[in-house]
């Protein structure tokens, strides 16, 4: 009886590895920017700025946001952010987009990490500590790992929320941003960013 149940325990093991192996999500994250050029049946088309196309699948299910043009004056501490920026001439960060999250956007990722708009950019997602600004420009203060840190944003930087978007937005020549994952010659997305009213997604 031991045997057998052994047997049987052993037998189930080998055949459920490999569907959990098959689930696990694998390959690194790849973003893609570009304009759309064709969308049809969860296949989405986009030429990148460099003229070079992909074809991404999207889920069954997936999602679509709108950008909406914000200022720094709209932006109130305690909200949270994601900053692309640079080294400026003076040896400070400076931003060169700012998009603020929703309240209700869960799983976001806190932290400072490279980012793939120049050689030294990096992308800082926290919370609002301090905002100021003033026609030639402002500064933002952000709050991570219990440290402040400073970014002065230039007049022309490009802020932008998110808003519930729909399929109707993936049109050709409108603006995406998708985070997408390659595995064996597929890219795959659960959701896009598109533009909406003129407004583009910076990231």
């Amino acid at each position: 009886m031991r045997l057998t149940l052994l047997f049987k325990l052993i037998l189930i093991a080998a055949l459920t590895v490999p569907t959990l192996a098959v689930a696990e999500p694998s390959g690194p994250p790849t973003r893609i920017r570009g304009t759309i050029e064709r969308f049809e049946d969860h296949a989405l088309t986009v030429k990148s700025p460099d003229g070079k196309s992909v074809t991404v699948a999207l889920a069954p299910d997936f999602t679509v946001r709108a950008v909406v043009a914000e200022t720094l004056a709209d932006i109130k501490p305690g909200e949270k952010v994601g900053i692309t920026s640079i080294t400026g001439l003076d040896g400070a960060r400076q931003a060169i987009e700012i998009h603020v999250f929703p309240a209700d956007m869960s799983a976001l990722r806190m932290g400072e990490f490279p980012w793939d708009r120049g050689a030294d950019s990096l992308m800082t997602n926290a919370p609002v500590a301090q905002v100021s600004s003033a026609p030639q420009g402002g500064v933002i203060k952000v709050t991570l790992n219990g440290e402040e840190r400073e970014i002065s944003v230039p007049p022309d930087t490009p802020i932008v929320t998110y808003a519930t978007g729909d399929a109707a937005l993936l049109k050709p020549g409108a603006a995406v941003f998708i985070i997408a994952r390659k595995e064996d010659g597929n890219v795959t997305a659960a959701g896009v960013t598109a533009e909406k009213n003129g407004v583009k997604p910076p990231m």
